[in-house]
């Protein structure tokens, strides 16, 4: 529901109602998770997306009538079934609640008014499911460098909420990485010692400069960050880490660092080096193996809970 908050509000704050449909609960392979909605305004525009396309137009027809019988409905959509009834091609079914949102509806108007922000947000739907957005992982990139507006941009699509570091003033600014939430002029190392990092958090270091590379690292390695990684050659790769050994970095958390940074992709451009780098990010994120799909078996949309 919250994907589609910037939308519905555009909707709803012109005064249009809305039919919403969304997935309070997935069975099997599903390519969409809890919380994921359909909203379909009074012109017939449709919203946000609850499936890979498999049981959309079904989705379609439940928010619609819910625009003209506002009374709120439970169904369960996809799986094995009546063969001339749409379903989900990968054999998973999802159970939704259809629901019509006005204006005034602040129960929900404001969750997701509160979604634009970047912080942990519960809404309340009808029928008692309720729905969480946790607050936005932080991407913290250390260096203001090529690469660095390119990693902000993709990390914040993927929702992170992007911090970039560095000690140069002239670097670091928002004109250079305007898909920064946040540009910070400041030793990397000084910072990372004052922000509050989580499990979630992910930290790259891109700067190719031991003198802020390896006190940076240092301080990245220390914390309870997810994922630690640094850009650089494997000639870099193995003087950083004789570098750090130096500085009193013990083995275990040497073995934390993702070095030479992500996935081996083949691109070199500052885009592709981007996504090479937040796929190893998911990946890691996931315990996957990185893998092309072909090669495994087992569920593709594997869920926590698998």
């Amino acid at each position: 529901m919250f994907e589609i908050a910037r939308e519905a509000l555009g909707v709803l704050h012109e005064g249009g109602a809305l039919g919403v449909v969304v997935v309070t609960a997935v069975h099997g392979s599903t390519p969409r998770a809890p919380g994921s909605a359909m909203a379909v305004a009074a012109d017939g525009r449709a919203i946000g997306a609850i499936s890979g396309g498999c049981i959309e137009s079904e989705a379609y027809e439940l928010a619609l009538a819910r625009l003209s019988d506002p009374a709120p409905v439970t169904e369960t959509l996809g799986g094995e079934g009546d063969l001339l009834r749409p379903g989900l091609a990968c054999g998973g079914a999802v159970d939704v609640v259809a629901f019509r949102v006005a204006p005034g509806d602040a129960s929900i108007v404001h969750p997701l008014e509160a979604s634009l922000d970047d912080g942990e947000v519960t809404m309340l739907l009808p029928g008692g499911h309720r729905i969480v957005r946790p607050r936005a992982p932080r991407l913290v990139i250390v260096g203001a460098v090529d690469f660095s507006p390119a990693l902000a941009a993709a990390g914040r699509a993927l929702g992170y909420r992007v911090i970039v570091v560095d000690p140069r003033p002239v670097f670091a600014t928002a004109e250079r990485i305007p898909a920064a939430h946040e540009v910070h002029v400041a030793w990397p190392d000084a910072f990372l010692c004052s922000f509050e990092i989580e499990e979630s958090t992910v930290i790259c270091v891109l700067t190719h400069d031991d003198r802020v590379d390896v006190p940076a690292l240092q301080a990245a390695l220390a914390s309870s960050a997810g994922y630690v990684g640094a850009m650089g050659s494997r000639v870099t790769h193995e003087r950083r880490l004789e570098r750090l050994r130096e500085a009193g970095v013990g083995d275990d958390a040497v073995a934390r660092l993702r070095s030479p940074i992500g996935l081996d992709l083949g691109g070199s451009s500052p885009a592709e080096t981007a996504i090479a780098i937040l796929a190893e990010v998911i990946a890691d994120r996931h315990a996957a193996s990185g893998r092309p799909l072909r090669e495994l078996g087992g569920v593709i949309h594997r869920r926590s809970e698998d």
